[in-house]
């Protein structure tokens, strides 16, 4: 360990802002596999995100069977079948439809995160009043490990179209550990730095001063 600070210089900080733009969640990929030595890494970029109390609740999920991969794949495509019943709107009911919405039969890596609800480290600081920062520390390992993903060229795809307690009994894991993540990585099959669904027509980017406020 060192007690000298880097130096982020303005070409880092520049490199930084390029890192943020082309982190895209991504949905096509190329076949082949992510090095091992690759995906050590990115699971260890994880263990540096920031997390109330220390308490470190992120638990990972490496989906390693292909007969579990099968039935996850075909429980997301059912909640998208009936996600895409949910729009009365016939036209906006087609273009969800045509969205595609995973990678789980296609992605080289699929990895589950998880948070534990009740982790011993940490000792419940700072979740007496918030216990769901516990929460929000697993979701900014999940911010952390994509922009690692990406550094190295390594894309990933969130999928949201998800029974939590579906997928917590599918993978055999703790009652008590919440689904925040289904994850697809490997490497993207055209990488852009325009969100999808941007290029698509079905969501642009929204002006930042109409959600930055003053009080």
């Amino acid at each position: 360990m060192s007690d000298a600070a880097p130096d982020f210089d303005t070409a880092f900080v520049a490199q930084l802002d390029a890192l943020l733009r082309w982190r895209r969640d991504v949905r096509h990929f190329r076949s082949d596999p992510v090095p091992e030595a690759d995906m050590q890494a990115l699971m260890a970029s994880v263990s540096l995100a920031p997390s109330v109390g220390h308490a470190q609740p992120w638990r990972l999920v490496r989906v390693r069977s292909a007969d579990r991969r099968a039935r996850i794949a075909d429980h997301v495509d059912a909640q998208a079948l009936a996600a895409a019943d949910g729009y009365t709107d016939p036209a906006q009911r087609d273009r969800y439809r045509a969205l595609k919405l995973h990678a789980l039969r296609e992605a080289p890596e699929i990895v589950a995160i998880f948070s534990d609800d009740r982790p011993v480290a940490g000792h419940g600081l700072g979740i007496a009043t918030m216990p769901e920062m516990l929460r929000y520390s697993t979701v900014m390992a999940v911010h952390g490990l994509w922009l690692a993903a990406r550094a190295r060229g390594i894309g990933m795809g969130w999928v949201s179209i998800v029974d939590p307690p579906a997928l917590t009994a599918m993978l055999d894991v703790p009652a008590d550990w919440t689904l925040i993540a289904l994850l697809c990585i490997g490497y993207p099959a055209a990488p852009s730095d325009t969100p999808e669904l941007e290029q698509r027509g079905w969501q642009a980017r929204e002006p930042l001063a109409d959600r930055l406020f003053d009080r």
